[in-house]
């Protein structure tokens, strides 16, 4: 059996559908029983606020645990489950809530398992080719087989996050940032492309238990679709998680910078799907969410259709780092909750390390300090105001959209937290979602 083998399975049994996919593409071939075992999940996002069901945004602890189960009937002993949870890296206490939440610690116990907050370990800089380099965990470069456990989302900013893309989740928060160069030559994707050169011969398990629309976080749409996706080749996994999200890889820039480093076409045509036909089980998600050009400028569909009159607020582009983009939609929640009617005056919004201001506008935000630094001294700015912090402190943000002249609540930020029980709510009552999937009896 070739490496470049795809299993696609449905999910209908605890145990059999995951030993199922990994023994139909081979996902063991390569792996002893004495090697060190690295597991990746996605745990993108964790609080300790609120009770925060995790469908489609954090890979399940039903999926880890079968993994888990599986790797011992192999005879592996030496099994660490490693993330780095985005958040403040000071903060040890949420990734271990995460952690106990999910059931890892159970597994600990159950099976003599290991794990630990990627943040809390050393990191490696390793170069990458062309000129990039980044720092990875040790932990998962010492380690000899890594099992990828990715969930199926498409992505606002790569389209889709996949296998390549958690690998994003094994380097330190400068790397992170990085990634999100301006340069266009060498942009995100042209990063992601490159994550998993440092890699341990490995198995990519995708949980498409549940799967998601315009990801990563918990504000997009959550969908019980229940497949798995496996390969013991990690491109080829994520060319065809792509398909069944219903993308073109050629459209995903990640992919084809992969393809084309690895001289493979990407239309699957030298890969062998076993299983479920792709084409049976594919279903178009959504990556992001609608902008559209009105009078005042660009702005979000949602906010066009309020009525919103006077703000100028440009689509987010790849070089806003995560750090900023998971502030992003909290800013724009409050200016929808702000608007009373009656037209701002001219005011523009600008993220990321790209954008330049747009003449004849009243007031300009920079939010970020890469937007800051970039644009502090631009002649087109007639008055400004910004919140210049990596991330922007939310305080400072409520600040700089006060004094422009949008009145927000600063409750919202105030209990930024809470918001995640607000989006998730929408599925309550709904026998789908079931939030089992991410305990360990």
């Amino acid at each position: 059996m070739t490496s470049k083998v795809v299993s696609v399975v449905r999910y209908e049994k605890t145990g059999q559908s995951v030993r199922k996919a990994v023994l139909d593409c081979g996902g063991f071939d390569r792996l002893s029983s004495t090697a060190r075992v690295f597991i990746k999940p996605n745990i993108v996002f964790w609080t300790r606020s609120c009770n925060f069901p995790k469908w489609g945004v954090i890979t399940t602890s039903r999926v880890m645990e079968d993994m888990v189960t599986l790797l011992k009937e192999h005879g592996v002993e030496d099994i660490t489950i490693g993330e780095g949870i985005v958040a403040d890296p000071d903060d040890t206490e949420t990734p271990a809530h995460a952690f106990e939440s999910l059931g890892y610690k159970k597994l600990k116990e159950r099976y003599g398992i290991k794990y630990l907050n990627i943040m809390e370990r050393p990191f490696r800089r390793v170069d990458l080719g062309d000129g990039i380099s980044l720092k990875f965990n040790t932990d998962i470069l010492e380690s000899d087989f890594l099992v990828n456990l990715p969930v199926m989302k498409s992505h606002n900013q790569t389209v889709v996050s996949l296998g390549l893309k958690n690998l994003k989740g094994t380097i330190d928060i400068p790397s992170r940032k990085k990634c999100h160069s301006a340069d266009p030559d060498r942009d995100l994707h042209f990063h992601i492309s490159r994550l998993a050169g440092p890699m341990p011969p490995s198995l990519t398990l995708i949980d498409g238990i549940y799967s998601l629309e315009r990801g990563p976080a918990f504000d997009g749409r959550m969908r019980r679709s229940n497949l798995l996706v496996a390969s013991a080749d990690p491109l080829s996994a994520d060319l065809a998680g792509s398909k069944i999200l219903g993308h073109d890889p050629a459209a995903v820039g990640h992919l084809a910078y992969a393809a084309k480093n690895q001289q493979r076409p990407l239309d699957l045509s030298d890969i062998t799907v076993v299983g479920e036909k792709i084409e049976e089980v594919a279903s178009y998600h959504q990556h992001d969410f609608e902008y559209v050009r009105g009078p005042d400028g660009e702005m979000p569909k949602a906010l066009a259709k309020q009525g919103l009159q006077g703000i100028y607020y440009r689509k987010f582009d790849e070089t806003m780092c995560t750090y900023c983009s998971a502030l992003n939609g909290l800013v724009l929640t409050a200016i929808r909750q702000a608007w009373r009617g009656e037209p701002w005056d001219g005011v523009e919004v600008l993220t990321g390390k790209a954008m330049e201001p747009s003449p004849g506008m009243k007031a300009t935000l920079l939010l970020g300090q890469c937007m800051y630094r970039k644009n502090k001294d631009h002649p087109s700015i007639q008055k400004m105001f910004a919140a210049r912090g990596c991330p922007p402190d939310p305080r400072d943000i409520v600040n700089a959209l006060q004094e422009a002249g949008i009145a927000v609540d600063d409750t919202l930020f105030r209990q930024v937290d809470q918001l995640p029980g607000f989006f998730m709510s929408r599925y309550e009552g709904n026998p789908e979602f079931d939030e089992s999937f991410f305990a360990v009896k």
